[in-house]
Parts: C-alpha cells; structure tokens; sequence
C-alpha cells in the first residue's frame, strides 16, 4: 500500500487461528526505532490465536520504502502511515501494541486518529524525549548534534561503516553492556535484529531519532481515556522504567513491571506479557 506522499508501507497480517473465540478487537504491532518486527516473534503467534493481527514496517526499515518525501520521518508521519494501515485493513477496532519508539507512535495515533481506537499497550518505551533518558541521562542529546554533523560532511563514509558492523560483534556489545539479559535472550531472536539494523539508512536514523527526541505526549497523557498498559523492563537501560510511572493518577493505565528485564523484554518473558489480560482485551465501544 502507499502512504500519502506516496512511499511504499509493507503490512503483514493474521487472521485469529480460533475463529470460534476471536475477540471483537484486532491487534496492530508498531516497532521500535530500527526494528522490523523482531520483537514480536512470540507475541504474533500467541495472540493470533484470539485476535486478527497486523505488523507494518516504519518508512525506511525492513520491506517499506525510503521516504518519498525525506522530510516526513517524525513521529507524526508514522501516525499517519499508521492510520493509512487501518484504513487499508478496514479500519475495524483495534488495541494498538507499540515497542520502544512504538510506545510513542501509538500514542500520536490515538491522539490524531482516535476513531476505533479501543486500547493502547505501550511496551518498553516512553512517552516522548527519547534522547533525554537513554541510560537515565541525556546523552543522545549530547551527541546526536556532532553525530549529524559528522553524517552531512562524510555520509557515504558513515554509511559504509555502519553497513559493515558484524551483527555478532554487536550481539556481544549488547550482552557485556547488560543492554539484554544474556541469561534469559536468545541469539537466534536478537540476531536478525542487529543485521537489519545495519539495512537502514544511516542519516535517515539520525534523523528520525532526532524527531523522536523532539516529540512529547507528556502534556496529554491525562487525556487518553481508552484502557492503556504500560510493560516496562526493570533493567531497560534504553528507555528507564521509572518513566513508566509517570501517568497521571485517575488515569486508565496499569503497570506491568517486568522484575529483571530489559529493553527488549517481550523476547526475554514472552509468556508473561502474552498472558497479561491488557493484551487480550474484552473493550467496550468508545462512547
């Protein structure tokens, strides 16, 4: 399908294998930042058997084009690729399940696009300000500006590096920084991550991380009024548990702290999150 200036989005969809209790929502997975559905290798196949499911990949990552028009790669361009997705499907109900920079798309979706928005799951992700958080400081924030400067002056050199990083030299990167439990990851399931993550466009990354920084929902959490379930990884050394806790109070979210996990939680305890009732949701209609 296309989106509206015309780039080409890749959608992969299930119907529920138990037709006979199928739930009267489906299930839309946004990945995180570099992502191309890695994460949702367990939770695809357990929740397909009660719900009609759907995985798109974000412009620029895995089988969706690059950009048509470069400058629309903030988080308000996926939300409106988002909603082109449902639109596509039939725009039926749906809980909208978001990873990492996902956490932020579902939320601009449910802001923009609230019709047949029945729930949100937010996992391991925040609700904004990415590069103030990473590792509890601002550090992105620090280095993303000399980082894109490098890029503009050198890119080709940029991308010829960065397509070259060996996927095991990163898993073990990954493992010594204790950025994924290596007690409870598997290799196979980390893998293809780290080989498409060197697929995407370098300077386009940049700046769409640097987009991500710039984007908040924290002025309006307050205002969301479908069932939302936060999952956060104890030891998310990515996007810090404790920004979990920050929803207002009244709100209509529940926390899911998962003890000893980390960024990428959903592959390290899929059968936890899988069971948890937020993702098989009985949602009545939004009034």
């Amino acid at each position: 399908m296309a989106a509206e200036d015309g780039t080409r989005l890749f959608v992969r969809t299930m119907p529920a294998r138990d037709a006979a209790h199928r739930l009267g929502v489906s299930v839309v997975f946004c990945d995180g930042i570099l992502c191309d559905g890695f994460i949702w290798k367990y939770l695809w196949r357990e929740l397909a058997d009660v719900c009609d499911v759907a995985h798109w990949h974000y412009r620029g990552h895995g089988r969706s084009g690059a950009p048509v028009d470069k400058s629309r790669i903030d988080i308000g361009a996926h939300a409106a690729d988002l909603k082109t997705v449902r639109d596509d499907l039939g725009d039926r109900p749906c809980v909208i399940v978001g990873h990492s920079m996902g956490t932020q798309v579902a939320l601009e979706e449910w802001r923009r696009y609230p019709k047949n928005v029945k729930g949100i799951v937010l996992i391991c992700g925040s609700y904004g300000k990415v590069t103030q958080s990473f590792r509890g400081v601002p550090i992105l924030d620090m280095i993303l500006p000399k980082l894109m400067d490098i890029v503009d002056k050198q890119p080709d050199i940029v991308r010829a590096i960065w397509s070259r990083i060996p996927p095991e030299m990163a898993l073990k990167a990954a493992l010594l920084a204790r950025d994924v439990d290596p007690s409870h990851v598997r290799r196979e399931d980390m893998l293809p991550y780290l080989k498409h993550m060197t697929h995407v466009d370098f300077p386009m990354f940049l700046r769409m991380l640097r987009s991500a920084g710039d984007h908040s929902a924290e002025d309006w959490l307050g205002e969301v009024d479908v069932p939302v379930l936060v999952v956060a990884g104890e030891k998310d050394t990515f996007t810090p548990a404790s920004l979990s806790g920050r929803w207002p109070s009244g709100s209509n979210a529940e926390l899911l702290m998962m003890a000893g996990r980390s960024h990428v939680a959903p592959i390290e305890q899929p059968e936890l999150v899988g069971s948890h009732p937020g993702l098989r949701p009985g949602v009545s209609p939004r009034p």
